[in-house]
This record gives C-alpha cells, structure tokens and sequence, in this order.
C-alpha cells in the first residue's frame, strides 16, 4: 500500500478535495482514502508553525508514509504572481524565529550561532525539497514561514530587504519541511495564492479562487499516482 500523507492548516483549504474523495475512493474511516493500492490520509493540523510541527510528528509516529503533501493558501510577496496561481514551494525559512536587534533589524537563529547553517536539514539557513522536479508542471517559489504574517509597509519592506527572493509567505511550510526532511519523507508542498503580502486589506483577497485551484490541483495530483 502506497501511502500519502496530505497536511492543511484548515479543512477549508481542502474541503473540496475532501468532498471529492468521500464521493469516488473508499473510506472505512473519517480522513482515510483508498483506491487501487493507493491510500490517502487527510490531516488538519490547525494553523500555525507549532500547530503543523506537532501534528506531522505524531503522525509520522504511528504511520510509513510515502509522500507527504502540504496544501494550502498563501500570500504572495513575488508581485508576478497572479491571485488563484498554484506553485509548488521548493525551499522554506523560518522568517521570524530569532532576535530583533536594538537598531530594529532581525537575526535569525543561524546569524546567531545557534543552529549551523548547514546543519542538516539546512543548507546555507534554508531547506529544499530535492524532490521538487517531480512535479514539473508547477511552477516554483521559495517560502517564507512566520508566526506572524506582515500586514505593514515597514516590516514587509524589511522582510523583502532580507530575504529578496522571497515568493510566498505561509504560516506552517517550515515546519512541513523541517518534519519531511528529518523523517526522509518524499514530499510536496503547494500553495494556492490567495493574497498579496502588502499593508492588510482583506478586500482585495480572493480566497475562494485560491482554493478551487488549490483543489484542483491536488485532484490532478492524487490521480498521477493510480
């Protein structure tokens, strides 16, 4: 049995897959797909880095999984990239997760010195998914994940300066990759632009487009493995 692990944040970002695979795979129970030799397990982890980070481990404790997929929405700080567009993620950072200096700037735990920068999983202060070529058809960014997502001009523009290539910032593709990667886990992480990164303005969001191409998108997925 061939098993794929598929971790949101919220059953909102994936309800419609969810409802897609009650309706065409077998499910003896909740969250739990198959068809063929294929077996699809649905996790919703809550949001948030902490959030993600205890649920892949617990998981990872009580099941073999072969591929594992992180889906959700996310905001787009690469203003080429157009609301509704789906990207795969092929490396993350945790954006915020050090000290803020005196003169306002940031170091994050390898500028520190408390975690090397090439200590595995990391390599130069970020991790990559070397499986990423698999699914050429998506185009890629680079991730950024924070506790806290920016909503004002100075921290974003901070946030650019520091990390310029930068395309997508999300609250738990981090801790997806750091879990994946330690636990050798063959894995995927996709997000759904729902939002620019910019000073908040909820009206400008379109989180339903996200989401029905999110969905399709791992309909599209899931039938490549049958």
């Amino acid at each position: 049995m061939f098993r794929i692990l598929i971790a949101t944040a919220t059953l909102l970002e994936i309800n419609i897959l969810h409802e897609y695979l009650k309706k065409n795979w077998i499910s003896q129970q909740p969250f739990v797909f198959q068809k063929g030799n294929v077996e699809v397990n649905v996790l919703v982890t809550g949001v948030g880095l902490p959030m993600m980070a205890y649920s892949l481990g617990k998981f990872f404790s009580i099941k073999p999984v072969h591929f594992a997929i992180n889906a959700g929405i996310g905001g787009a700080i690469d203003r080429q990239l157009s609301l509704g567009d789906v990207v795969q993620v092929i490396s993350e950072r945790f954006a915020d997760l050090g000290a803020e200096q005196k003169d306002g700037s940031f170091e994050d735990l390898h500028e520190m010195g408390l975690i090397a920068a090439d200590a595995p999983p990391f390599e130069k202060g970020r991790m990559w998914n070397e499986q990423a070529g698999t699914f050429a058809f998506l185009p890629t960014a680079h991730g950024l994940s924070v506790n806290k997502v920016h909503g004002h001009e100075l921290s974003i523009a901070r946030m650019v300066q520091k990390y310029p290539d930068a395309g997508v910032e999300s609250m738990e593709g981090a801790a997806f990759f750091y879990a994946a990667l330690i636990e050798k886990t063959p894995f995927l992480e996709i997000r759904a632009i729902s939002n620019y990164v910019e000073p908040r303005n909820r009206e400008s969001w379109d989180i339903p487009l996200a989401v029905n191409r999110l969905n399709e998108t791992l309909v599209a997925i899931l039938d490549s493995f049958l």
